[in-house]
């Protein structure tokens, strides 16, 4: 099976029917695998399956087999009598409901012949950040880290048969403000870690934080996550995110405590949460070039403001036309540039420019999980695409 090539999800079932176990395992058992290739942590370094072909997988190839292979194993561990078929339906329902026009996913116009072949242009669309320009980034290391929460939210799809869409977007949001606010307890920040923290702080979809100040878990609804897999997903996370330098400070140990008793998890489960993280990291830091810079949150900044500039440019003369369609933004975004502007007029210049972005193919990467932490880094740029039009707006 080569899951860059056409008809690799049919291969895969086919080879599923010779491999009894997969669909065997518990979703207690299959989120063990996934954290253990690194699946869970934004970084696939092997499959949770027994690659028997003989070729030799890139990361995005094993990206895309975890990802399928966990979406499925969680169809025959939740229906009974599953058959191959009527999971691949399944799963074909369950991501036409995320792609809305007001979802963080996006699957543009794809109309193949067969089902098997619309779902792996789907899961292609999931993973793209892994090519190009993005590859062994950290947004693309954030994005991916994301993945899991398509398994969850099938899960809850198929438990309840209900629009998957509020628990997808409602777990995103969980997970990028206690991200944020791992970040910000940091005991020591130099400018480029406080340059992270803003980034986090303006640019998650669903916050209710405005501020850095404002850094408490009074604004996580964490009460909703009674699952223990949900919780040592955020746990894991969250201790990816507090990660610098292979150390923990007392205040970032503090906030995992602290985390875990919000999560009625124990300190044992938090330990093992940091243990791991930490040894995967050390394990493979060889192989993930983000682990390999001195300063990740440096890299980040100026590695992401690179590639954002380097897209508007590309696609400059669409932007243009699209902004300048939009008289309120145009009003708003030139008035950012004198004023600071309100929450509410910030969610407006978000919603704006994300349902612009997914007008312009090679700007999907701002509408994929996580892809909002890029926004300010877009919003950052755009001033010098239209200066006159601007000027005219302060």
């Amino acid at each position: 099976m080569n899951p860059s090539t056409s008809g690799w999800i049919e291969k895969f079932l086919r080879d599923l029917d010779g491999n009894s176990h997969l669909p065997q395992w518990s979703l207690d058992e299959l989120y063990l695998h996934l954290r253990r290739v690194g699946f869970i942590y934004g970084t696939s370094i092997d499959t949770i399956i027994i690659n028997n072909s003989g070729i030799i997988y890139s990361e995005e190839e094993k990206t895309k087999t975890n990802l399928f292979t966990a979406l499925v194993v969680t169809y025959y561990d939740t229906i009974e009598n599953a058959g191959k078929s009527d999971c691949i339906e399944a799963l074909i329902q369950f991501y036409s409901f995320l792609d809305t026009k007001k979802s963080i996913f996006s699957f543009g116009n794809i109309l193949p012949s067969n089902n098997n072949e619309k779902l792996e242009k789907i899961i292609h669309a999931r993973i793209q950040t892994n090519e190009s320009i993005f590859k062994k980034n950290f947004s693309h290391l954030l994005t991916n880290a994301l993945l899991f929460i398509d398994v969850l939210a099938f899960e809850y799809f198929l438990i309840y048969d209900k629009d998957p869409f509020g628990y997808a977007s409602k777990l995103e949001e969980t997970l990028t403000n206690t991200a944020f606010l791992a970040l910000n307890s940091k005991k020591e920040q130099d400018k480029y870690d406080k340059l992270l923290v803003k980034l986090f702080s303006s640019s998650v979809r669903y916050t209710n934080i405005s501020n850095e100040e404002e850094t408490s878990f009074d604004y996580i609804e964490l009460d909703p996550y009674t699952d223990e897999i949900e919780k040592k997903y955020i746990l894991d996370l969250t201790s990816m995110a507090v990660w610098n330098d292979e150390e923990f400070d007392k205040n970032e140990q503090g906030f995992m405590y602290a985390l875990g008793t919000k999560l009625e998890v124990s300190k044992t489960i938090v330990k093992e949460s940091i243990y791991l993280v930490r040894s995967f990291i050390n394990d493979y830091k060889e192989d993930i070039s983000f682990f390999n810079y001195s300063h990740p949150a440096l890299h980040f900044y100026q590695q992401t403001s690179k590639t954002v500039s380097i897209l508007i440019l590309r696609n400059k003369n669409r932007l243009i036309k699209e902004i300048s369609e939009s008289k309120d933004l145009m009003i708003l975004l030139g008035q950012s540039t004198t004023r600071d502007l309100s929450k509410e007029e910030k969610q407006q210049v978000k919603k704006q420019l994300l349902d612009i972005c997914k007008t312009v193919p090679s700007l999907a990467i701002f509408i994929l999980p996580g892809g909002s932490l890029l926004l300010p880094i877009l919003i950052k740029f755009i001033p010098q695409l239209l200066p006159s039009a601007f000027n005219e707006n302060k």
